[in-house]
C-alpha cells in the first residue's frame, strides 16, 4: 500500500513533526510506503530552485499512484497545499485519514465553552474549513490523534 503523507514542510517543528508520525507509519509494516514530499530533494531542497509547475508534476505523480492520503490539519489555517491535495485526493476518489490534533476542540461539553459561542468575538473551539472536512469525511475520516491514526490506517491494509 502507498501512503502520500500531505503536511507543511517548512518550518523545522513541522519537518520533525512529518518524520515522527511518518516512522510509526511505516513501523506498522513492510508493506506500506510512504511518499513524503520533504524527502524528495528534487523539489524541496530549498537551496535549489524547483518552478511551481515540477513541484506540482511530481507531487501529483505521487499522490494519484497512492492508495491513501493522509492529510495534517493543523495550523491556525491547514496548509494550503495540504488543501489542494485533499481535493486531488477527493476528485480521483483516493480515501484521505485526516489528523486535527488542535487541543481547542476538547471540552465540547463543556457549558461555559459553549455559552461563549453566542459572545461575539468569543470562540473556545478551534475551527476548520467545512468544505474541506467535508470532502474527508465523503471518502475517509477525520481523527485527533496519532495513535488513531494508526489504527485507521492499518483499517487499509
Amino acid at each position: 500500500m502507498k501512503i502520500y503523507f500531505a503536511n507543511g514542510l517548512f518550518s523545522e517543528a513541522d519537518r520533525l513533526y512529518n518524520d515522527m508520525v511518518v516512522k510509526k507509519i511505516r513501523e506498522m509494516s513492510s508493506d506500506i510506503e510512504v511518499y513524503l514530499p520533504q524527502e524528495n530533494g528534487d523539489i524541496n531542497d530549498k537551496m535549489n530552485y524547483a518552478d511551481s509547475i515540477k513541484i506540482a508534476q511530481e507531487d501529483n505523480k505521487e499522490l494519484l499512484s497512492s492508495d491513501l492520503v493522509v492529510a495534517v490539519l493543523d495550523g491556525d489555517t491547514m496548509d494550503d497545499g495540504v488543501a489542494t491535495e485533499i481535493g486531488l485526493a477527493f476528485g480521483k476518489e483516493i480515501p484521505v485519514v485526516g489528523l486535527w490534533t488542535d487541543l481547542r476542540q476538547h471540552g465540547f461539553n463543556n457549558p461555559a465553552k459553549v455559552e461563549a459561542v453566542k459572545i461575539i468575538g468569543e470562540n473556545p473551539f478551534g475551527y476548520i474549513n467545512n468544505y474541506t472536512i467535508g470532502l474527508i469525511k465523503m471518502n475517509g475520516v477525520v481523527i485527533n490523534t496519532v495513535d488513531q491514526l494508526l489504527v485507521e490506517v492499518k483499517k487499509y491494509l
